[in-house]
């Protein structure tokens, strides 16, 4: 192998392993954009729990719930 050629081979290395970074790093942002969602979701649905709870509650203090 001259110089050249191992310069080459040395730059596509180093290209494969900066895509391959590149890709990890995809992943990652991937998986905590989808946990925030999740995360999200789930708040969502304990705010909309906890409404229906106070609205239930409202209604019983008020005799509307009979």
């Amino acid at each position: 192998m001259d110089h050249s050629q191992r310069a080459s081979y040395n730059a596509g290395e180093a290209k494969g392993q900066a895509q391959e970074k590149a890709s990890q790093m995809m992943d990652k942002a991937s998986d905590t954009a989808q946990s925030a969602k999740e995360s999200i979701q789930e708040t969502g649905q304990q705010m909309k729990d906890k409404a229906q709870g106070a609205a239930d509650a409202v209604k019983d203090a008020t005799g509307m719930n009979k």
